[in-house]
């Protein structure tokens, strides 16, 4: 299994656990925001990897 659908499976779970706590548009905002400002915390030389490293991927 690659690493995105790991991740999507993850997300998936995630959302299914927050929205009877929380409701639907928290839990979708705590789903797109959390991965937002884990990359707006990285420095500039990791985010040009980690962009770097996505467009040869998409290559394959």
């Amino acid at each position: 299994m690659s690493n995105s659908a790991k991740v999507a499976i993850g997300g998936v779970i995630a959302a299914a656990v927050l929205m009877p706590f929380i409701g639907f548009w928290l839990s979708l905002l705590v789903l797109v925001g959390v991965p937002a400002v884990a990359y707006l915390l990285l420095d500039p030389g990791q985010r040009r990897r980690l962009r770097r490293i996505s467009r040869k991927e998409i290559g394959r």
